[in-house]
């Protein structure tokens, strides 16, 4: 492993304190025009998100033997040795099984400011596929933490769960977003941003009173009417899939469909098994915002629910609020039991965080996003169907109308 080396460079001037909370996509260009973000390939424009920076793999990965917290007492690349089965050359493509653990190092690193941290998570492609995906920095004892005035290397944990898939050095599984100071909102500011630019709406565009506990309410879908496709199954394959791919893969390889018709408003989920729903909810972002999906309550063990969780600025919501609400689609894995889940049953909680500025970048086609009017949209990689088309285009007819 290479010893991270840390330049450096002078510091910039500037007048004043600098505004509280997530930055935007021009702060962190400055970040990286100052040298505080920093890669051994070129950043290109297409990493950098409203709210976030894309994070690349590197050259190599390594198969080891168990997940680690890294600590200040061991440092990431000597336990990688400690623990490696397997060296993988990424310069070339790779096929990473399910059941594995992979560590990789990033292209990019850091030598952040001591007022910034930084918190990741994976992306949302990554989430849909089941790739569990954590980032590691050294000294820090939990997983997806950047502490203030970091300098060093970024590392990739990654666990594909359901299925085989294959990447190269370049691939983007999660991303880093950076924070200065206070940025959460709390149910009263909450309800006061949705008496100005509603949260939440209704198919057919109206507003809707947002439910605010701790953050905005996020309940299932299981109710959508006729031939609707409202839930979707991973079926276990060995057949890989490559994450440099669109519109490659057949729907039918991978997943099983529900519609609801043959749900009667419920659905039972098998312990071990991955699906993927949506909310009933269409949510909407305004751009000096982002926001993060939680569990509805942290003491809750029966599944999990959106572990690519982050809501860029814009999302649902367009640049002037030309979009009226996109629904959520959740991540959803049962754990011991099987558990039944009911129409409209509460599932998770989307905490609002304020940005430092407004972005000069919202969510949406434009700069590139997959998700923007999505139904129940299924990653990029796999084809469009009929069905999945009409579920896409229910959606946006009822944001335009």
């Amino acid at each position: 492993m290479e010893k991270y080396a840390v330049d450096l460079l002078p510091q910039t001037a500037r007048q004043g304190p600098r505004k509280q909370g997530i930055l935007p996509a021009q702060e962190i260009r400055e970040l990286i025009k100052n040298g505080k973000i920093r890669s051994s390939a070129e950043i290109s424009d297409n990493q950098i998100q409203p709210a976030s920076i894309d994070l690349r793999l590197g050259d190599r990965a390594y198969r080891v033997r168990a997940s680690f917290l890294p600590s200040g007492k061991s440092l990431i690349g000597p336990k990688i040795r400690e623990l490696a089965l397997e060296e993988i050359d990424l310069t070339q493509p790779a096929l990473l099984r399910p059941e594995n653990v992979y560590i990789a190092r990033a292209t990019e690193f850091l030598a952040l400011p001591p007022d910034i941290e930084g918190k990741a998570n994976p992306k949302s492609t990554t989430g849909r596929l089941d790739i569990f995906t954590r980032l590691l920095t050294e000294g820090q004892e939990i997983f997806e933490a950047v502490p203030k005035g970091y300098r060093g290397d970024l590392y990739v944990e990654i666990f594909p769960r359901t299925f085989p898939i294959i990447v190269k050095a370049g691939t983007k599984l999660n991303q880093l977003r950076f924070l200065r100071g206070e940025s959460q909102c709390d149910d009263e500011q909450l309800r006061k941003l949705d008496q100005k630019r509603p949260l939440v709406y209704e198919n057919g565009g109206d507003p809707n009173k947002a439910v605010t506990r701790q953050g905005l309410r996020i309940s299932i879908d299981l109710g959508a009417g006729g031939e609707s496709i409202v839930a979707y199954k991973a079926k276990r394959t060995e057949v890989p899939i490559d994450l440099a791919k669109v519109a490659a893969y057949n729907v039918e390889q991978f997943w099983e469909p529900f519609h609801a018709h043959d749900l009667n408003a419920s659905l039972v989920l098998d312990p071990g098994e991955f699906y993927l729903l949506a909310s009933k909810e269409r949510v909407s972002v305004p751009p000096e915002y982002a926001a993060e999906m939680v569990s509805y309550d942290d003491a809750i063990g029966e599944f999990t629910v959106h572990y690519a969780g982050f809501f860029d600025p814009g999302f649902g919501h367009g640049a002037s609020g030309e979009i009226k609400g996109t629904n959520a689609v959740l991540e959803v894995r049962a754990h011991e039991v099987p558990i039944l889940l009911e129409d409209g049953r509460e599932i998770g909680r989307l905490l609002y965080h304020k940005m430092a500025d407004k972005p000069d970048k919202v969510y949406g086609s434009e700069i590139g996003s997959s998700y923007q009017q999505q139904g129940l949209a299924l990653s990029k990689q796999f084809k469009k169907t009929s069905e999945t088309e009409s579920t896409t285009e229910l959606q946006t007819s009822a944001t335009q109308n």
